[in-house]
């Protein structure tokens, strides 16, 4: 057994309800050991900064053994570390100085497919039809006279269709990249093989798992054909006619992922599910499935009231038949960042300020992306700089995602910005970004990383903030608030103008109020 490195943490079994969490990339947030990629040990040496900063917890995108097809999503070993970024002895004290700090450590499970590396997959490659290796996988006949159509239409979210034949004919399925075969979460051995996986790790003492693809693992049965069987994107909803996503049969996957939890108190699980019903959503929130699901509606929100308004009433109803609290989310590893979104430079910064304090003025829980502190933007790549293999898949017709997956700016004024002590890294970083870190932010207490310091202090100390839910209250044309039970008053102004302060306390301001009135694009939090 390892040594409980839970000991310095405050015993608390929900403390998840309303914690801030912080999502790191780990290829993107700081580098350890020179070689341009982040890692274990960049994560561990700047653990001081995020506990400073005032998170409650990490969520840590995946570093266990992988060849990368998808950047670690991909996973040949997921009860190991890939080299790359690390070992197990460098995850363990990095999770122990963690835990000292005050700082809880949630990991990514991507139980819906393995890496082709995986032996599992290899040994499948290497078996008959209909044995009991490929039963771990979806392996079928193809359709046609002799075969050589795949099994059914499904499209695969990066490009191409969800099936790639093997030598003997047979046809298996990935949703994802052929390097991802989807698993078989109707086979046992699949199913225990996911909670032998999380054994592994919350015996060494990680406190939840962020859950990829949880509206996959499940399969209709006889795989029939989708109608229509356009594919709606990586990330977009996946409505009813989707057989790939969402089949009630995930929901017996998640119970038992709840049953291990539970076995280890004060453990949680998020799930990534891409579901816009809000009955859908609510039932992977039952009070034996998922603590919490992020929500995306936050995230795909347009910079206008009716659709900030929209998006937080939605998300509060999805969740109000549930014993889950809401999960707010501006940006990730997949989507373009908030500042780039609400229109790029010092507009979409002033606005991501004022997203900020609308974000962590919600009740529930809250994630960061690593370098929304910082107010970072997207980057635009040469082509030959992308990686992601959507770029490959699509034909070169769509970048995927690598502009928001820019490594962390940390010091100085030149690339790497201190993420790395040389200048190259896995993905380029550009010229004049010496304002965006934290050694230029720290000392301008107007500057976005200090409008998070100060809003994350605020939302763990003040009574404010107390109680779960929130009643809109009158505000002006093209604004938006909200009152919290605590008292805490959030108003957020798009109006196109200045607008008066209304009566109150202020606590935090996303602008300058020397003039006694809250500009256009900025949000303050009151104490009413």
């Amino acid at each position: 057994m390892h040594p409980d490195p839970h000991t310095v943490l405050p015993v608390s079994a929900d403390w998840w309800r309303s914690a801030v969490f912080y999502q790191i990339y780990v290829r993107s947030f700081a580098d350890g050991n020179g070689d341009g990629v982040g890692d274990l040990t960049g994560i561990r040496s700047r653990l001081s900064y995020l506990a400073d900063l005032g998170v409650d917890a990490l969520w840590i995108t995946p570093f266990y053994p992988s060849p990368m097809a998808d950047h670690g999503y991909d996973v040949a070993d997921p009860r190991d570390v890939e080299p790359v970024f690390g070992d197990l002895a460098e995850f363990d004290a990095l999770l122990t100085d963690a835990h000292r700090l005050g700082v809880r450590v949630t990991i990514d499970l991507v139980p819906n497919h393995s890496s082709h590396d995986h032996e599992w997959f290899q040994a499948a490659l290497t078996a008959a039809p209909g044995s009991p290796e490929r039963a771990r996988y979806l392996f079928r006949e193809g359709r046609g006279p002799d075969g050589s159509e795949p099994p059914n239409n499904w499209p695969s979210v990066f490009g191409g269709p969800a099936w790639t034949r093997v030598p003997d004919g047979q046809w298996y399925l990935h949703i994802f990249a052929p390097e991802q075969p989807d698993l078989n979460f109707a086979n046992p051995e699949v199913v225990a093989d996911l909670e032998e996986t999380m054994r592994f790790w919350l015996d060494r003492g990680v406190d939840g798992f962020r859950i990829d693809v949880a509206h996959g693992m499940a399969k209709p049965e006889g795989l029939p054909d989708m109608v229509p069987m356009e594919d709606t994107g990586l990330l977009a909803d996946h409505g009813p006619g989707d057989l790939r996503f969402d089949q009630d049969g995930v929901h017996v996957v998640h119970r038992r992922i709840r049953a291990v939890l539970d076995e280890y108190p004060g453990t949680m699980a998020v799930g990534e599910v891409w579901v816009s019903d809000d009955a859908r959503l609510a039932q992977y929130l039952r009070e034996d499935e998922l603590q919490l699901a992020f929500n995306f509606k936050l995230l795909t929100a347009d910079w206008t009231v009716s659709d900030l308004r929209d998006a937080v009433t939605d998300s509060l109803a999805a969740v109000s038949g549930s014993p889950a609290p809401a999960c707010w989310v501006l940006s990730n590893h997949d989507r373009p960042r908030h500042v780039t979104r609400y229109g790029g430079g010092e507009l979409g910064t002033r606005r991501a300020k004022a997203a900020a304090l609308l974000q962590l003025a919600l009740p529930g829980a809250a994630y960061i992306y690593n370098g929304d502190e910082l107010g970072m933007p997207d980057v635009d790549l040469p082509d030959e700089a992308l990686q992601d293999p959507i770029w490959e898949r699509s034909g070169h017709t769509e970048r995927g995602r690598d502009a928001c997956r820019i490594p962390m700016p940390w010091s100085g004024s030149e690339p790497s910005y201190g993420f790395s002590s040389q200048a190259d890294t896995w993905l380029p970083m550009p010229a004049g970004w010496a304002a965006l870190t934290p050694e230029a932010q720290a000392a301008d207490p107007a500057s976005i990383q200090s409008l998070y310091r100060s809003a994350l202090t605020l939302r763990a100390s003040s009574p404010a903030f107390a109680g779960d839910g929130l009643d809109w209250v009158p505000a002006p044309d093209g604004c938006l608030a909200f009152r919290r039970p605590g008292g805490l008053v959030c108003l957020v102004n798009l109006s196109g103008a200045a607008i008066p302060l209304p009566e109150g306390q202020v606590l935090l301001a996303s602008a300058d109020l020397g003039d006694g009135t809250l500009p256009h694009d900025s949000a303050v939090w009151l104490q009413a």
